[in-house]
């Protein structure tokens, strides 16, 4: 999202903030992190094998709380696998409305946060951030990036492909739980990962 013009009155959604209400697909009751186990598989250039088991442990915690939404810091730790070069998955954070999941991605996320905070209304946010919807179907197209997001029983479903490079990443949402899926690569199979939440119970 931009966060160069959020003084002026034109980004505003609308003209009153309406209370917010917990996402059914990302919310949390306080600031206390969750984490769950998550496994899937690796792979790459300097992999030998097609694949190989890849594992994580995925902390979600909420960093900041508004009038008009929430946001959420999801962290990957503990990445183990047999590569002989260690993943690095780098933190996202995520604004979360009513309707909406929203990607922050800022130079600096941190800074971006206390703006966000001390706002008493939401900022209009680019279509090629939204990352969860809570109806309907999203699609979206900028350049050779080919965006959808669909809801499917409890299911959000995030998908971003890069027509020619193979570039992609999928972001599964599930009602009540959060994040269950996340994966990403590049260079169709010249690097990439592919993570699923382990159930429990």
């Amino acid at each position: 999202m931009t966060l160069q013009k959020l003084g002026l009155a034109g980004l505003w959604l609308c003209a009153t903030a309406a209370a917010y209400s917990a996402n059914p697909f990302l919310s949390a009751p306080d600031d206390k992190p969750v984490s769950a186990k998550f496994r899937g598989a690796e792979w790459g250039d300097n992999i030998a094998q097609e694949e190989i088991g890849l594992s994580a442990r995925v902390v979600t915690a909420r960093v900041a709380r508004m009038s008009w939404g929430e946001i959420y810091k999801i962290s990957f730790t503990d990445i183990a696998s047999r590569a002989r070069e260690a993943r690095k998955i780098l933190p996202e954070y995520f604004i979360v409305t009513d309707n909406e999941i929203i990607l922050l991605n800022e130079a600096n996320n941190e800074a971006a946060i206390k703006k966000l905070s001390a706002l008493d209304k939401a900022p209009e946010f680019e279509k090629r951030d939204i990352y969860g919807i809570t109806q309907g179907k999203f699609d979206f197209t900028e350049g050779p990036w080919e965006t959808t997001i669909e809801l499917k029983d409890d299911l959000c479903v995030y998908q971003a492909n890069h027509e020619s490079s193979g570039h992609f990443k999928k972001v599964v949402w599930r009602k009540g739980v959060g994040l269950i899926e996340y994966s990403a690569g590049s260079g169709a199979m010249s690097d990439g990962f592919r993570l699923k939440r382990v159930r429990t119970g």
